[in-house]
């Protein structure tokens, strides 16, 4: 299955306008956004689990990045409210749930090879920034040599412009904003090649963006098995 699998181009998806597919598991659907492969793939996607359901234990050997969008998810780890933000490096294991149910936002085999930080950010924890202008916050997430990911609460009716020498993905959580002939709402996506600069005005109810600078995939990801 290929899904925006050409990462030169610009794309824009306005997820909560779309469809739910069911995924294997009972009770667990998907809007996919970016899919190089089947049920195993480099993928970006909205999943939303109903209350009381759960996905099978699982390897993360492409690594795992989720932020949380609404209610609880959880693991035997522990649960992370609306806010959250972790990443599971190639290699760890979990079972995925949430009993009082939850949407949030995944990328599976996008890591580098050798990221191996386990990262668990609460909501409200990381290192709060000096904001870019047309910006009132920024909360770094996360942070290497290669990937920038931030959180960041933009100003209404500001305009906003991101630098892009590597690569962008954003995502809207909370109010919208627009992008040129794009209106983009709550759930919407949008990822740009290097060298493509977003400008963006921000809505009347301002807008919170999750904000990922970082080539749009790594040189040196995890082959994904044939």
């Amino acid at each position: 299955m290929l899904i925006n699998d050409d990462l030169t181009q610009p794309v824009v998806v306005h997820a909560g306008k779309m469809d739910w597919i069911p995924s294997p598991a009972a009770g667990v659907d998907r809007r996919m956004l970016f899919r190089i492969g089947d049920e195993v793939a480099r993928a970006t996607s909205i999943v939303r689990y109903a209350p009381d359901s759960a996905f099978p234990r699982h390897v993360h050997k492409g690594g795992e990045e989720i932020l949380v969008l609404d209610g609880v998810f959880e693991d035997e780890h522990g649960t992370y409210p609306a806010g959250s933000y972790f990443r599971n490096p190639p290699g760890t294991s979990h079972v995925p749930a949430a009993k009082v149910g939850c949407t949030i936002f995944v990328r599976l085999w996008q890591f580098r090879e050798n990221d191996l930080m386990q990262i668990v950010r609460k909501p409200g924890e990381g290192q709060h920034m000096t904001p870019r202008p047309g910006a009132s916050s920024s909360l770094l997430l996360f942070q290497d040599a290669h990937e920038k990911i931030s959180l960041e609460d933009w100003t209404t009716n500001a305009q906003v412009t991101l630098p892009n020498p590597d690569g962008l993905e954003i995502l809207v959580v909370r109010g919208g904003l627009r992008i040129g002939d794009e209106q983009l709402e709550r759930q919407s996506w949008c990822r740009l090649p290097a060298g493509h600069e977003l400008r963006a005005t921000v809505g009347p109810e301002g807008a919170t963006v999750w904000v990922r600078e970082a080539a749009l995939l790594h040189a040196d990801a995890p082959k994904l098995p044939n």
